[in-house]
């Protein structure tokens, strides 16, 4: 697999410039500059990728406006608001999608009529869709099936056994771990005898965690993974440091991985022609994802990326009968979360919990037969 390493994206970050106008008047601010000003303001309190999340969640509003001539934020009207959502519905936008774009929408309008930008009255006409509960579960999760196959190829084969993506995937899978957290753990962070992981907040040492301190957590690990993980410090592990002189534990060949190469060694990682012929026709000679397999093994359709293992590993966890609050700690998600966006047991399995011990009872042993 490539070594290559891609560039960190820029944090969100927004410059903001003094008004001349100052005084009491409100300024006359574009919906542009109204919104980075929102961004700016949210970065105080949250994390950088919330705050691109939410950049990228309000792009779309924003150009929609300077395309239809708004050039104040104190121009929009509810009519406005209803002709957007009209026209992101038109592009074939998947409900969910769409919630959460208007979601963020409101918020961002509610700020700007707590400022006094727009009329109170306008982030109340936002209306973002009801949609069902399946539809907020991301179905292209890395199935619990998949999972283990792929687990099993590398457990199995001496040459991918103790591998980085190897080591990656075992984490990611037993933690259920965001990208960031994995990216951010040092080889000190990880305890062979005491059979852990630590995750700590570093923001000053470039690896945040998403919710901060209260993102810290200490995540026991298997006796199978941690053999795995011994392996893979003592034979393959690249052994650098990083610009702050820490040991990254998945480290690359230049000290600590940027976010998209975490990620794109999740999606080589989990490319199923690993472990079994391809699922769409392809041969692995020529195959397309696989020519550059840094920069195309995304776009595989039964590839995976950090995200979608998390959310397998979360429903997986439920499904082997692990309590929400447990896994709320070991994933550092609250309850409500899980049990809204994972919480998909089989229904077999629930069946069998509910019901088996009552299956007794539905036969016709002890009884005499007489009906009257």
């Amino acid at each position: 697999m490539s070594e290559t390493s891609a560039a960190d994206p820029p944090s969100y970050q927004i410059r903001l410039v003094g008004t001349p106008d100052g005084g009491d008047r409100v300024p006359d601010l574009s919906p542009r500059e109204a919104r980075d000003r929102w961004l700016n303001k949210l970065r105080v309190s949250k994390a950088d990728s919330s705050v691109s999340a939410y950049h990228y969640q309000t792009k779309l509003f924003v150009e929609w406006c300077e395309e239809q001539g708004i050039t104040s934020i104190g121009e929009l009207t509810g009519w406005d608001i209803e002709s957007y959502e009209t026209h992101r519905r038109g592009q074939g936008v998947k409900p969910y999608t769409l919630q959460k774009e208007l979601g963020t929408l409101r918020r961002f309008l509610e700020y700007c009529a707590r400022i006094e930008l727009v009329d109170e009255s306008l982030p109340e006409k936002v209306d973002p869709p009801d949609t069902p509960r399946d539809s907020q579960v991301d179905e292209t999760m890395l199935h619990p099936e998949r999972a283990q196959r792929i687990l099993a190829y590398y457990r199995q084969d001496p040459a991918a056994r103790a591998t980085r993506a190897h080591a990656l995937l075992e984490v990611a899978w037993f933690t259920g771990a965001r990208l960031g957290a994995l990216r951010g753990l040092d080889v000190d962070d990880y305890d062979a005898g005491e059979q852990y992981v630590a995750f700590r907040h570093r923001p000053n040492l470039g690896t945040p965690l998403k919710n901060g301190e209260d993102g810290e957590r200490v995540v026991g690990l298997p006796e199978k993974i941690c053999e795995v993980l011994d392996e893979y410090v003592d034979q393959e592990r690249h052994d650098e440091f990083d610009d702050h002189g820490r040991e990254p534990l998945l480290a690359s060949a230049v000290g600590r991985p940027s976010t998209n190469a975490v990620r794109a060694w999740m999606y080589q990682a989990t490319i199923p022609c690993l472990y079994t012929d391809c699922p769409h026709g392809n041969e692995r000679e020529t195959c397309e994802y696989l020519e550059d397999s840094y920069n195309n093994v995304s776009k595989c359709p039964s590839s995976r990326s950090p995200h979608q293992v998390r959310t397998g590993s979360i429903t997986w966890q439920r499904n082997r009968g692990v309590p929400a609050d447990v896994v709320s700690q070991r994933v550092n998600s609250s309850v409500r979360v899980i049990e809204k966006h994972y919480d998909k047991p089989d229904e077999v399995k629930e069946m069998e919990k509910r019901r088996r011990q009552y299956l007794d009872r539905l036969d016709f042993d002890g009884q005499d037969g007489d009906d009257e």
